[in-house]
């Protein structure tokens, strides 16, 4: 049986480390053909990498490019030049084996990376099918250029062997993510990631998840669902589970039901999720969301302005995101906010209308991001938009430097004025670049998390310290 050594190539561990969901799934999906192995890069960064190469001499080397960069304006820390330094590089002068490249940050920039690396292959949007064809493929010598979101280097030019969208279904085999990697340390200050659908039916105009995982929803089972976390549950005991979609409840239901069978299950687990949409919240969801175990929500309506939010092709009005803040109050249900300045039309007075909401709307316990400045990706509105505004030229690579989209009407200079005064009278308020906390509140967190034995998500803990340094004059 050939070997198929598949790399994690993510060293970002911040706000918390996120396990290699996507090569595990993949590796599940090859297992019955092909030996596999993953070398999870996020703690060890790619040093133990060559040994790993020499001991398992892989037939195939794959690597996943989840991050393109940090997606933070001024910060700009751009992780493509140290994945070929310490990941990709390293193992082509060891071995001549076909290198093929893929992940979610591979698939915003398909030509542009695989040029760079000098890898053999490339494959965008998800990768289990078109990998196992691809390998079947070299290992009988037949011609690949048939097998969907395939990228070949052909004499240094990269070309799209067939284009191909993602499939009817969700070809789905259980991660086991615990089982396939060191996962212990994750377990302390990590998570573990579940992904219940595929797809987004939403249109923000600057988002990339519809051009990688399609604009039709492709859901799994429930029941299929919670056997999973069953599993893990019973293998690790206590872990927090979180679901990675990119919008948890949609379509209108479907959490719902999820959340029954987990409570039939009557599992004792920690859940969170990302991707609150505020059109679809209801006190029946949160009812059944606290009872199924949710510890934590992020919501992300960018803006609180009605013209902002249409502007952005949101899909929902400011009452949605209104009544999602009170539910959550309600519920007492930690949350973590996102709000994202300068798109298209926004202004001052737009940007007061946002503060406006979060000062009278979100529980003051829960932390609030400001990020100004919307990084553009081909195949966005927002890129469109970019061009039509002289923004883009002509055939203009925008993978590095990252261009970023400031209104008119405001200004990057203005707006980052704007988010440094709301940051600095607003407690809760935490401004993109200051995302990462200070080494000392960190181990402040940890000791006080320890000493009053507190299970609230690490967030409010570290509120609480800002909060107090704030007061001392720190």
């Amino acid at each position: 049986m050939k070997k198929v050594l598949l790399v994690n190539t993510n060293i970002e561990r911040f706000p918390y480390p996120i396990p290699p969901l996507g090569l595990c799934m993949i590796s599940s999906y090859l297992e019955p053909f092909y030996e596999v192995k993953i070398y999870d890069g996020v703690f060890d960064e790619g040093k133990q990498l060559p040994r790993v190469v020499k001991d398992f001499l892989p037939d195939y080397i794959g690597f996943s490019i989840r991050n393109v960069d940090d997606v933070v304006a001024d910060r700009n820390i751009f992780y493509i030049d140290r994945i070929l330094a310490d990941f990709i590089q390293p193992v082509q002068a060891l071995t001549t084996v076909p290198v093929i490249l893929g992940g979610s940050g591979f698939s915003i920039f398909p030509k542009e990376i695989l040029q760079l690396s000098h890898a053999d292959y490339g494959i965008t949007g998800e990768g289990e099918e078109s990998l196992l064809e691809l390998l079947r493929c070299l290992d009988n010598n037949k011609p690949v250029d048939r097998i969907p979101n395939l990228f070949i280097k052909k004499e240094n030019v990269c070309i799209n062997a067939c284009s191909g969208i993602p499939g009817k279904q969700y070809l789905h085999a259980y991660s086991r993510i615990d089982l396939r990697i060191d996962f212990e340390p994750y377990r302390s200050i990590g998570v573990y990631s579940i992904q219940t659908k595929r797809g987004c039916l939403q249109k923000c105009i600057y988002c990339i998840y519809p051009c990688i995982e399609g604009t039709s929803l492709r859901l799994r089972d429930p029941e299929d669902i919670v056997s999973e976390i069953t599993e893990v549950v019973k293998r690790l005991g206590k872990v927090v589970i979180e679901f990675v979609d990119s919008t948890f409840n949609e379509p209108p239901g479907y959490a719902e039901s999820l959340c029954r069978a987990l409570i039939g299950k009557k599992l004792k687990v920690s859940l969170r999720t990302m991707g609150i949409n505020p059109k679809n919240t209801s006190n029946e969801l949160f009812e059944l969301m606290i009872e199924a175990g949710f510890s934590q929500i992020d919501v992300t309506p960018d803006s609180a302005s009605p013209e902002v939010l249409k502007r952005l092709e949101k899909g929902f009005v400011l009452e949605d995101i209104q009544r999602t803040a009170d539910l959550i109050k309600e519920y007492d249900l930690p949350s973590m906010w996102f709000f994202l300045f300068g798109g298209p039309g926004e202004r001052e007075d737009t940007f007061n209308e946002t503060l406006h909401f979060i000062d009278t709307n979100i529980n003051i316990n829960d932390l609030v991001y400001l990020t100004g400045g919307l990084r553009v990706y081909p195949g966005t509105r927002l890129y469109a938009i970019a061009y039509r505004e002289g923004l883009i030229g002509n055939g203009e690579s925008i993978l590095y430097p990252p261009l970023f989209y400031y209104s008119r009407d405001l200004g990057k200079e203005k707006l980052n004025i704007l988010i440094k005064e709301a940051s600095q009278s607003r407690v809760n308020c935490i401004p993109a670049l200051d995302t990462q906390p200070p080494p000392e509140m960190l181990l402040e967190a940890f000791k006080l998390r320890r000493d009053l034995n507190l299970s609230e998500p690490m967030f409010r803990t570290l509120l609480k310290i800002r909060k107090q340094w704030r007061t001392d004059g720190r």
